[in-house]
């Protein structure tokens, strides 16, 4: 979150960024409730002096009404310091959760806009390939090939889950190695984290785990939820201690199962592989000095364009715009590949679909999770955290699927990933006896 103080002597600008970011948060009465609450301590500080100054006068030789006098003011203190201490805790609740409305502060730079179409292309890597076929979208591929089966993903655990057969399997191993081997080469230390976190840890990222416009999965009466990404478990790792300067940055990366709810998803773009309930993806997440995060989130970027670059697919990098950053984001790159499936009238070959995003989150989610580094000057000042994606596995399959087809309908594998996958094609299946069975009537 903003620290009150900046908030209230920032209002005016802070206000506009929660319009530029088409949110509604209450500027106003977090300002309102910081003073109500600074006034309160005040107060109870006042009290509190008063109450120490009648205990030590009690310490005295007094005659009897003397001492009546004091005890009797002792209680009236007791009773009003009780009563001030309810409504400063009251009054801090109520800021703590209004103040958790309040997006963070965007770069300088990042354009305004409401909605992805108004993001920024900044660079273009690679050039759609022209097939001299007519191609197609990688729900057909994978089920012509027999590696994904959405239809009996859907029977047994419900729309937007899929099996992955055959090759599909060892190109996600494959796929999640290659991204570890070079987070590795970039001196990330690796982790496979936790798939339930804590909602406080949710909360501190900047996760809804309640209510309807939650895209976590909560579980009932534990307290917990299952994780939507490594970022909450990576970000949660230091949540309450304080960092050796030195050692910073800390540069960490999960492999982690995904679950989202993606309620109200839906669309003619958003079928297959490309936005679903479970997924698994390696993240990289920095704790950072806020003089580094700059060019530490640069770093991440670059990363993320080596990874596809060595993939050899298309992709552009867009700078997003202000109505479609997340709320914790001071600034988000995304990746976008170029998916030929996602052809309409509009586009007839094809267009690009997100596969990576980084976020600079500065200090926000640190003062969440009680994130602070040891300076030199003696104090303890909170870190900025960063995030990116290095491999979101099911959008980048969907990517080399439909870029890497073969008019006979077999796909190429990366060359890249060849050593991981030990084949470098995938083919139509013969002689092959599907195990279909007749369905029950």
């Amino acid at each position: 979150m903003l620290d009150y103080k900046f908030i209230k002597d920032n209002l005016e600008a802070v206000k506009k960024n929660i319009s530029d970011r088409n949110m509604s948060a209450d500027a106003d009465i977090v300002v309102k409730l910081y003073d109500e609450r600074t006034a309160l301590t005040t107060e109870l500080q006042s009290l509190q002096q008063k109450r120490n100054a009648n205990a030590a006068s009690m310490k005295q030789k007094l005659d009897a009404d003397t001492r009546a006098k004091y005890v009797e003011e002792g209680k009236a203190l007791k009773d009003k310091i009780s009563e001030i201490e309810a409504k400063l805790n009251k009054t801090e609740e109520e800021l703590d959760e209004a103040a958790r409305q309040i997006p963070n502060m965007a770069h300088p730079d990042v354009p305004v806009g409401k909605v992805d179409t108004e993001n920024l292309e900044v660079k273009k890597v690679g050039t759609p390939r022209k097939f001299d076929f007519q191609p197609k979208d990688h729900v057909t591929l994978g089920e012509e090939l027999d590696i994904i089966d959405f239809d009996r993903g859907t029977k047994v655990s419900g729309p937007k889950f899929y099996y992955l057969k055959n090759e599909a399997v060892f190109l996600e191993q494959a796929l999640i190695m290659y991204a570890l081997n070079i987070l590795r080469k970039h001196g990330f230390t690796t982790f496979i984290t936790p798939d339930v976190a804590k909602e406080e840890i949710l909360k501190g990222i900047g996760f809804n785990p309640r209510g309807n416009e939650s895209n976590v999965y909560s579980i009932e009466e534990e307290g917990t939820c299952l994780v939507a990404t490594a970022e909450i478990t990576l970000g949660g790792f230091h949540s309450g201690e304080i960092l050796d300067k030195n050692a910073l940055p800390l540069m960490y990366c999960g492999l982690s199962h995904c679950f989202r709810r993606e309620a109200g998803a839906a669309g003619h773009f958003s079928k297959g592989l490309y936005r679903v309930h479970q997924f698994d993806k390696v993240e990289m997440f920095v704790y950072a000095l806020p003089e580094q995060s700059d060019a530490l989130h640069e770093k991440l970027r670059l990363i993320e364009e080596e990874i596809f670059t060595g993939l050899g697919l298309p992709f552009r990098v867009v700078d997003t715009c202000t109505g479609d950053l997340g709320a914790p984001a001071y600034r988000k790159w995304d990746l976008e590949a170029w998916m030929p499936g996602r052809s309409d009238a509009e586009h007839p070959d094809g267009d690009y679909g997100e596969v990576t995003s980084t976020s600079n989150c500065t200090d926000y989610q640190a003062r969440r999770l009680n994130v602070k580094y040891h300076d030199d000057d003696g104090k303890n000042k909170y870190v900025h955290m960063l995030n990116g994606t290095a491999i979101a596995v099911g959008r980048a399959m969907l990517a080399i699927i439909e870029n890497y087809q073969n008019e006979d309908g077999s796909v190429t594998i990366p060359e890249a990933l060849v050593p991981f996958c030990g084949f470098d094609k995938i083919g139509p299946k013969t002689n092959v006896v599907s195990p279909v069975y007749k369905t029950k009537k």
